[in-house]
């Protein structure tokens, strides 16, 4: 389960890091090469609720092995030398990986025991957190030292390892029913989650009021509309919206939005701010793989949280998890873009982000956890990914368009301001993703946090969903 969730950091440390380096390679556009990026991004927002709602069915096993298979066939591809828009091809594959948490997730609340599921699922959640600053580094020195296809061979031979242990290792069928797959709510959220990751993304190179963003902005409401008001009517819907009625589910769903627009308006512009020139007078003139290594605090302080989560959760109950991680993110956010003089300033800001990321991410998926029926855990947090790359595309996007906004006509760089004005628009983010939680998350929980209120379906023993989560019991093979 863990290796599916490490699969997600390959996918997502692939993108961002390797975006210079492709362009120069490729001879195209900075602005054309960032479709490496979107295009998993795209893929990913796509393939979450599908390979959810599928992994709320008997053949767990099997979906995460063709889930792994589509993403070791795109880093090999990858990894030949072959045309850009083939790249492209092969990432939009890779992005397929971005939708195997909520396989993993829903595999953990079937097999693992109750004292385990809550410890287990925080694990999920953070990994791809930890996965991706650590593998930020380290696709650096890779490009720094080898040509950038050989990035695409260590994702390749990660997924390889992944796959082995999902064939070896993940239970054959589950006790739960197959039931009927939501064709029509599938494409209308694929087309409706891509055409508003596409209005995200290039509406600032369109113009925000150009024909065709307005187009794609309208496309894309009017199919997730179609969307909603199809699964409110569906017996067997790719989403059981009814379930976001629920003050968990609908707490871990706006918080994961807004922090995620949070956090993508934050590490990727410090990772930038290491690569201007110190010519600018702010910048510190870093390596591709020094800037990287300044997320790795990122891992530390998350790897600390999630440890410790566990005590918090019995001392300090759970509704003040998301805002305490949330504030600590807006502390250090604000402080950063106040004061990034100091390489060693940089890294224990960069720590105390890490540790507001492990309370944060650690969290949310847990909630949806407890409020859900076990058969809906996969197409439940399906959809908490959907918003998660929704929000990283909306806090990607901004970021580029204040910059943009900050660059005078022929200069290379944005000015100082465009750094510090993204930074502290994390800030805002931040601190509104706290006061959301917090007012969303009800009453407070103390000594059974870590007991998920849907008893987990183990293979030979029954369960039943408390009250607050479903009022059937769950279907049986």
């Amino acid at each position: 389960m863990v290796a599916l969730a490490v699969n997600v950091s390959v996918v997502s440390s692939l993108g961002a890091p390797l975006i210079p380096t492709i362009a120069r390679d490729n001879g195209v556009p900075l602005g054309t090469a960032q479709w490496i990026l979107t295009a998993a991004l795209l893929s990913g927002a796509v393939a979450s609720p599908i390979l959810g709602r599928l992994a709320d069915g008997p053949r767990q096993r099997l979906i995460a092995i063709v889930g792994l298979c589509v993403v070791l066939g795109g880093c090999v591809v990858a990894a030949l030398p072959v045309s850009f828009p083939v790249l492209i091809a092969a990432r939009t594959a890779q992005g397929v990986g971005l939708g195997l948490v909520p396989v993993a997730i829903a595999i953990a609340r079937i097999r693992l025991p109750r004292k385990r599921l809550a410890q287990t699922v925080a694990t999920l959640s953070i990994t791809s957190t930890v996965g991706a600053a650590v593998g930020f580094p380290l696709t650096g020195l890779v490009v720094q030292f080898a040509d950038y296809r050989a990035a695409f061979w260590l994702g390749a031979i990660t997924t390889g390892i992944g796959l082995v242990l999902a064939c070896t290792v993940l239970p054959g069928r589950v006790p739960l029913v197959a039931r009927r797959f939501d064709l029509l709510g599938a494409v209308t959220l694929s087309v409706g989650v891509v055409a508003a990751s596409i209005w995200l993304s290039e509406s600032g190179s369109w113009g925000w009021t150009s024909a065709r963003s307005v187009g794609v902005a309208a496309g894309s409401v009017v199919f997730l509309a179609v969307w909603v008001w199809h699964q409110l009517r569906c017996e067997d819907p790719l989403v059981d919206l009814r379930q976001v009625r629920h003050r968990l589910v609908l707490t871990a769903d706006v918080a994961v939005f807004l922090i995620c627009v949070a956090s993508y308006l934050y590490m990727p512009i410090i990772v930038e701010l290491m690569q201007v020139p110190t010519s600018t007078g702010f910048g510190f003139g870093a390596s591709v793989a020094l800037s990287g290594l300044i997320l790795v605090p990122v891992s530390i302080g998350t790897v600390i949280v999630s440890r410790l989560l566990g005590v918090y959760e019995r001392r300090f109950g759970t509704r003040s998890m998301i805002p305490v991680g949330a504030l600590l993110f807006a502390v250090a956010s604000v402080f950063f873009a106040l004061e990034h003089r100091s390489l060693w300033v940089t890294f224990g800001v960069v720590f105390i982000s890490g540790v507001g990321v492990g309370f944060t991410f650690a969290a949310m998926p847990g909630l949806i956890v407890r409020a859900v029926p076990p058969e809906e855990t996969g197409s439940a947090t399906g959809f908490y990914q959907v918003l998660r790359n929704l929000g990283q595309t909306a806090g990607s996007a901004l970021g580029a368009l204040v910059l943009y906004a900050f660059t005078a006509p022929g200069d290379t760089y944005p000015a100082e301001g465009g750094f510090t004005v993204s930074l502290l628009l994390a800030g805002c983010f931040s601190v509104l993703t706290a006061i959301t939680a917090y007012l969303l998350a009800g009453p407070n929980r103390r000594g059974s946090a870590s007991a998920p209120t849907v008893v987990p379906v183990n293979a030979g023993d029954a369960a039943a969903p408390s009250d607050a989560a479903s009022p059937s019991a769950p279907r049986r093979a």
